[in-house]
């Protein structure tokens, strides 16, 4: 069937809006390229207590004389922001946790159908940018610090989202990894940085076939990259053969109605105050040419087509939207995401037959489900950590603490027969950022980068200390974004457990993975080091900031530096055992295979990795990269041949000399596994003939 998906498809309808955009106007043409919400009902709607940001689709262009329909904006990107009851899936971060690529395939239907029901057309939630540090407070909206993870999952998110023909926009093009700084930081970094680090994965989502893209409020180089002719015309446009229509960040996304259109701007969001009027004149005066604009509406008007008339496979009505099936879909991300950590004695799970347990931190009786920023997300329901417990252990005596009395939650630890921590972060601590100077034309809420700590806050530090040696049998839940460091109080419990933000379902899910009714299956997609000093340094509050070739795990690797937990690291309640690895290289691809065995007595699912070295490369390079992976699900007793694909272009570097990738035909090393540490990984040499 035909599908929006498919550039090839959405290129059937050039010759149709060629034909329209010889059609309009200049003024038809420039209304195209610009949003139609003013900047009052951005503040009136977040003072209504019934409304909010984005309650309903934001519109862009149209144009009821030729049948053109509106693009219709809904923000993301851990379900739609728009109205009262959307789906509140985990946060990207989480689900990138769950490295199950076709799980992200069913959450991005899942949110396109409730955009469709909404009435809207196009999801601004396919958020890729690289956390360069894990102190970026947005970075729960992104799925780890992989450049190759980011884009697998990106591109399902993708194909998902446009199953349903709804345009999947990719952001925030690019360099965007700080809060504070967002609107002023001017990002550099070596070519080479640029295009192995910085932009691969938002080329993966634009070769799923995504037919949008967000431009960043940032600087690269100097130039805003909104109207950046070398990240937006160059690069994107022309060396990659995006075929779709660029919006720029809202509000504060492009500074200069010449340099945003010359730059390669296709439409301003979501009010128009420097295109409209502004870029008629422009066009008038000759300082942009009218075939910049024509060329502009031609891709608006091709994209919106391919949309709007691409064959529907369902009908799309408002009670789909948080209904049963959405629902449990959000459990199941929960379920998936949840990543044992350290479960020393085997502590965890907890018997459901307990008598008493203490829990203890404020956050257990907390909704919360992540920023409340442009990604907030407005759910019918939100289970708590305490109301999930209290539900699957309705005989058990729950005792809740919210931690501001000590000598109380310490009494209840001492006499309880289990102990559970519930600790982290909430949007008070990290978040979309907006200034205080900014807060006049703004209706969101101030958030920001952790830039005074990565670790636990200091009272919950005091009572993990000060409680957990009382009771040998506790546990620690953290909840937040991104990496929480663990060393003041890792090895004062035996087990240890990461929530992230689990959405709105999440209560449930962390009582079922405690009591074991949900065998944990999430992995880290972040390296968790033993001091902050061993990740890349930022400053926060700059205008200029350098990004490294080397960040995360790559970077302890390169510095021969252990992390407290490795990238993709994960525990399980059972045990997996991996065999026969083996490396086979056909035509424009290299074959990774294993056999994954579930030697232990609970059904359980496991995430086989795949890493490649470069010990004989001309270059400096990591000393092992991501470059593939694949989740499987085994009853006990039961196995799986494994088999994950590279294709060579994820091997080759680029050289700078030539402006070029390079694909080198030298003998490589494959390390497949269950996570980057190298006691976790078996080593497959292979080689690439010239």
């Amino acid at each position: 069937m035909s599908t929006p998906l498919s550039k090839t498809y959405r290129m059937e309808f050039d010759e149709s809006a060629r034909s329209l955009v010889q059609q309009m106007s200049l003024e038809e043409k420039v209304d195209l390229m610009g949003g139609k919400v003013s900047l009052e009902e951005l503040i009136t709607d977040a003072q209504n207590p019934d409304r909010h940001y984005n309650w309903y689709p934001y519109p862009a262009g149209g144009n009821s004389r030729l049948g053109i329909p509106p693009m219709k904006f809904c923000d993301g990107p851990r379900g739609v922001v728009c109205g009262h009851g959307s789906t509140c899936f985990p946060v990207t971060m989480a689900r990138g946790a769950t490295f199950n690529t076709e799980l992200e395939v069913a959450i991005g239907e899942a949110i396109a159908k409730e955009i469709r029901a909404y009435g809207g057309n196009l999801f601004g939630g396919v958020c890729v940018n690289v956390p360069y540090n894990p102190g970026w407070g947005r970075s729960q909206e992104v799925y780890g610090e992989d450049p190759h993870h980011m884009g697998a999952m990106g591109a399902s998110l993708v194909r998902g989202i446009q199953k349903h023909n709804v345009i999947a926009c990719v952001k925030h093009y690019a360099f965007n990894s700080m809060e504070i700084s967002r609107f002023k930081v001017s990002i550099d970094c070596t070519k080479r940085t640029e295009r192995e680090v910085f932009l691969p994965h938002f080329k993966d989502c634009i070769d799923a076939g995504a037919a949008s893209v967000m431009s960043a409020y940032n600087l690269y180089k100097g130039v805003h990259c909104g109207h950046h002719p070398y990240l937006l015309n160059d690069v994107l446009k022309t060396q990659w053969g995006f075929d779709g229509f660029v919006i720029s960040d809202f509000i504060w996304g492009i500074k200069d109605t010449v340099a945003a259109a010359n730059g390669g701007m296709d439409i301003e969001m979501c009010a128009t105050q420097f295109f409209g009027d502004k870029l008629v004149a422009a066009v008038r005066d000759g300082s942009v040419a009218e075939t910049t604009v024509d060329e502009a509406v031609r891709r608006i008007i091709r994209t919106l087509l391919a949309f709007t008339e691409a064959p529907d496979t369902m009908e799309y009505p408002e009670d789909l939207i948080g209904g049963p099936e959405h629902k449990a879909l959000a459990q199941q991300a929960a379920e998936e995401s949840i990543t044992l950590m350290k479960n020393n004695n085997q502590i965890l799970p907890f018997s459901d037959d307990l008598r008493t347990l203490a829990v203890i931190g404020k956050l257990a009786a907390k909704e919360n489900i992540g920023d409340h920023g442009s990604s907030r997300v407005f759910p019918h329901h939100v289970v708590t950590p305490l109301a999930g417990l209290k539900q699957r252990l309705p005989t058990t005596d729950i005792q809740y603490y919210d931690g501001s009395d000590i000598e109380a939650a310490q009494l209840a630890a001492e006499q309880a027969d289990a102990v559970l921590f519930v600790v982290g972060y909430d949007h008070s601590d990290e978040g979309e950022y907006v200034s205080s100077e900014q807060l006049d034309n703004y209706a969101h809420s101030i958030g920001g980068d952790r830039i005074h700590s990565l670790g636990l806050h200091s009272e919950e530090i005091q009572l993990i200390q000060q409680i957990a040696p009382l009771n040998g049998h506790c546990a620690v839940v953290m909840m937040g974004g991104n990496m929480i460091m663990t060393t003041p109080w890792d090895t004062l419990v035996p087990a240890i457990v990461m929530a992230y933000y689990p959405g709105q379902e999440g209560g449930t899910a962390l009582a079922n993975i405690l009591v074991g009714d949900v065998n944990p299956s999430g992995k880290l997609p972040f390296v968790t080091p033993f001091e902050e000093t061993h990740l890349p340094q930022v400053n926060w509050d700059t205008t200029e900031q350098w990004y490294d070739y080397y960040h995360g795990y790559k970077k302890l690797d390169r510095e021969g530096i252990q992390p407290m937990y490795p990238y993709g690291h994960g525990l399980s309640y059972t045990h997996f055992e991996l065999s026969q690895h083996d490396v086979r290289v056909e035509k424009n691809r290299i074959v990774a295979t294993c056999r994954v065995t579930n030697s232990g007595n609970r059904a359980g699912a496991e995430v086989v990795q795949l890493y490649v070295a470069f010990p004989n490369s001309k270059m400096e390079q990591p000393e092992k990269a991501l470059k593939g992976f694949s989740k499987i699900s085994l009853e006990p007793g039961s196995f799986q041949d494994v088999e994950i694909m590279c294709p060579f272009q994820k091997l080759a570097y680029f050289d700078e000399a030539r402006d070029a990738w390079n694909l080198e035909a030298v003998e490589y090393v494959a390390l497949i596994g269950t996570s980057s540490d190298p006691q976790d990984l078996t080593a497959v040499p292979f080689s690439l003939d010239a």
